[in-house]
Order: structure tokens, then C-alpha cells, then sequence
């Protein structure tokens, strides 16, 4: 193994690691709960842009893509070395 593997597979388990906490920290979605009338215009749904979530799932589909292009990464390097 080169140290340019284990490199790419310590960056890959921190990034495991952060994927995984970041997943839990989110809320769950349940549609409906706790909705007395069918709108769905509340002071939540307005600025669900600015909200924990939203941050949570930005970072969600960061980590997941730098999962992604390790895992390509650390297989190129392991054909190519």
C-alpha cells in the first residue's frame, strides 16, 4: 500500500464518520403530523431555507459526494499503483 492510499482511506473513514453523524442529527419527515388543516403555509415552510435542516441536508449531500469521488479515487490510485 502507497501512502497515497492510506491516505485517501483515512480521508474516506473521517468522512464516513461526519456522513453518519451529520444523517443523525437530522429530523425525520413525516408529512402531516401535526397539521390540523391541509395548509402548508406556516412560518416553517417559509423560510425552511434558513432552517437546521436545510443547513443539515446541504452538508448531507456535500459529504456524500466527497464520499463518492474518494471511493473513485482510492480505487484509481489502487489500479494505477
Amino acid at each position: 500500500m502507497s501512502s497515497l492510499e492510506i491516505g485517501l482511506g483515512i480521508a474516506l473513514i473521517v468522512f464516513s464518520i461526519f456522513i453518519v453523524l451529520v444523517v443523525l442529527m437530522q429530523e425525520g419527515h413525516q408529512n402531516g403530523v401535526g397539521v390540523v388543516t391541509g395548509s402548508s403555509d406556516s412560518f416553517y415552510s417559509k423560510n425552511k431555507s434558513r432552517s437546521i435542516d436545510a443547513f443539515l441536508e446541504r452538508w448531507t449531500r456535500f459529504i456524500a459526494i466527497v464520499i463518492f469521488l474518494l471511493v473513485i479515487a482510492t480505487n484509481a490510485a489502487t489500479f494505477f499503483l
